[in-house]
């Protein structure tokens, strides 16, 4: 099975990314199942139905999310109602939405796979939630009897939380990939045990831009500690994801590739 993992669709510039380009890498690269991070879909900050919806069309099977998932209130009933948008799984139990989903997927041969995907949330410099490691022990109890191909989007701040995540997770699921600070790092591997793994996939929208926000007003918050709208950027806009290889029989990674490139 070939995944397709896309980095944090930014406002409108990210979403036309998406429109525009979608369809011809899915077809180029043979793409089985499509993962986003669409938190940030919506003006920078949350997703609402419209935009999922729109997303889903484009050919994104699934929607991960993060800390901002709930800025919208329109979501809350749609998240309920919608298993290809997930919130991570260590919010409180009483928030809306589901943590994991697994997803049939039919291959060349007309038989059905099922894949899982996890979202789940960092702790340090971020969101008091629940503690993500523990919190994949409990899911991965849930899933496994039922499949071995999993991907877990973990969407966290600090590199070493992430690293830490992977290492944890190596040989137990199919992928890690971490999300939420917007700039694709170039540490993507399989680990020993058949985790593919990468700090951060990055983002999809304006590079030209702190990651997505116009940079003047970034700048002058920096400068001055006073508070500044943030207006999404719109110029030089980037894709950046990876692509992952599974071995549909023990659900191990085989290969992970970096994809970044401009859209014109």
């Amino acid at each position: 099975m070939r995944v397709l993992f896309l980095g944090d669709i930014f406002g409108r510039p990210g979403r036309n990314c998406i429109s525009k380009e979608l369809p011809n890498i899915i077809e180029k690269y043979s793409i089985d199942f499509t993962i986003a991070n669409g938190e940030n879909a919506a003006g920078g900050i949350g997703i609402n139905p419209k935009i999922a919806d729109s997303l889903f069309e484009c050919g994104i099977d699934v929607l991960t999310s993060g800390n901002h998932i709930f800025k919208k209130n329109d979501i809350y009933q749609y998240i309920e109602n919608q298993p290809r948008l997930l919130k991570p799984a260590n919010y409180p139990p009483l928030t809306p939405g589901k943590g994991y989903n697994i997803y049939p997927v039919e291959d060349l041969n007309n038989q059905i796979i099922q894949i899982a995907v996890v979202n789940i949330c960092g702790r340090v410099f971020i969101e008091n939630f629940d503690c993500p490691f523990r919190k994949m022990d409990e899911v991965l109890s849930e899933i496994r009897p039922r499949t071995h191909i999993i991907v877990v989007d973990f969407h966290a701040e600090v590199t070493s939380e992430k690293m830490a995540m992977g290492w944890y997770l190596d040989g137990r699921v199919s992928a890690v990939i971490g999300t939420h600070t917007h700039v694709q790092t170039a540490d993507e591997r399989i680990l020993p045990r058949g985790t593919a793994f990468i700090s951060d996939v990055g983002m999809v929208g304006p590079r030209d831009s702190v990651i997505g926000v116009k940079k003047e007003l970034i700048i002058q918050r920096f400068l001055t500690l006073m508070p500044y709208k943030f207006v999404v950027a719109s110029e030089d806009n980037w894709i950046n994801a990876v692509i992952v290889d599974i071995n549909t029989s023990n659900g191990n990674a085989t290969k992970i590739i970096r994809l970044n490139y401009q859209v014109d």
